[in-house]
């Protein structure tokens, strides 16, 4: 995907473009290539990006360590604001105001739409990464061996089985 630069949506109709995905996005692995289709709107001082797409991934499991293939969706749209930035050092360390939160992008520069994507897609990615509803975890089963590996537990390790044949 190449990035686009951003005067030149403004000699688009509508001061918009769409783009039709149908790519492997860099960076993002993924079974089958992103589908869908992302419009980049130019408002005057903001670009309007509003994106409809779909892939599967590979997801590892948090409980069990099975992999699975989860679809992961993205429905989204953003503001990105255009102002020439300055160019100023910045100290490691300053108060930045709530309103100063915002994405911005030159006027006259580049927007890449590859990099959006992907930052879209991590951020709908499940932080709990889980299999199913019904995941019970690792079932782990010990032998004799595992069982009295450790000479120190073994008194432990009989206590336990007393216990377990009295309930």
């Amino acid at each position: 995907m190449k990035s686009i630069y951003i005067p030149q949506i403004l000699k688009a109709p509508n001061r918009k473009i769409e783009i039709t995905i149908n790519d492997a996005i860099t960076g993002l692995n993924t079974l089958t290539p992103v589908r869908g289709i992302l419009v980049v709107r130019h408002g005057g001082n903001f670009l309007e990006l509003i994106v409809q797409a779909e892939t599967i991934v590979t997801l590892t499991c948090d409980r069990c360590l099975q992999n699975y293939n989860h679809r992961l969706e993205v429905n989204t749209s953003e503001l990105i604001w255009l102002e020439a930035t300055q160019i100023d050092s910045f100290p490691l360390e300053r108060e930045v105001a709530v309103e100063d939160l915002s994405e911005t992008l030159s006027p006259n520069g580049y927007f890449d739409p590859e990099e959006w994507l992907y930052e879209q897609f991590s951020l709908a990615m499940p932080l709990r990464q889980l299999c199913g509803e019904s995941c019970q975890g690792a079932a782990k089963t010990e032998t004799k061996s595992e069982k009295y590996l450790d000479s120190r537990w073994a008194s432990l390790a009989s206590l336990k089985e007393q216990l377990n044949q009295n309930y």
